[in-house]
């Protein structure tokens, strides 16, 4: 029955400042927007894909939540020097300063993390064509590579 995700929602408390994050830092394509009721959604991944909802609303109606943007192996090559190009502050799975991505073995998948104007914690993600693998925990992604016999992959 249920095939994914289609809709998540964030309250922020600048709609504008997010409204540039999301379209011109992220790439999300805008979809519609009701400026009076202090809102606006985003396609993602494409139109009728997926859709994130921002919320005007006041700071204390504001929790940081946390979700991951699905990105391509080849993107997250590049997704660290993407955002930092930004002037976005990128921190791996361990909150350390990227020096290089961590693979979660048991999916597995590589990831980065950042976050928005609000403080909201967002993460690239990408699954990685390998079987799991949980019992490595989590690796860094250049150990990963040279367990499946690719040494050229995996840093930042």
């Amino acid at each position: 029955m249920i095939k994914g995700i289609f809709e998540t929602h964030l309250n922020v408390t600048d709609l504008e400042r997010s409204h540039h994050f999301y379209e011109q830092i992220i790439g999300l394509q805008h979809a519609y927007g009701q400026k009076e009721r202090g809102n606006s959604f985003y396609w993602i991944g494409g139109e009728g894909n997926a859709m994130l909802g921002l919320w005007q609303k006041d700071p204390s109606e504001v929790r940081r939540q946390h979700f991951a943007f699905q990105v391509s192996l080849e993107d997250m090559k590049q997704a660290v020097t993407y955002l930092e190009d930004k002037g976005i502050k990128t921190r791996n799975f361990l909150d350390d300063d990227i020096g290089e991505l961590y693979v979660f073995g048991w999916m597995p998948a590589v990831s980065v993390y950042f976050t928005d104007p609000d403080g909201h914690f967002l993460e690239f993600i990408s699954m990685l064509p390998d079987e799991a693998k949980p019992e490595l925990g989590m690796v860094p992604w250049s150990e990963w590579e040279k367990i499946h016999g690719r040494v050229n992959g995996g840093s930042a």
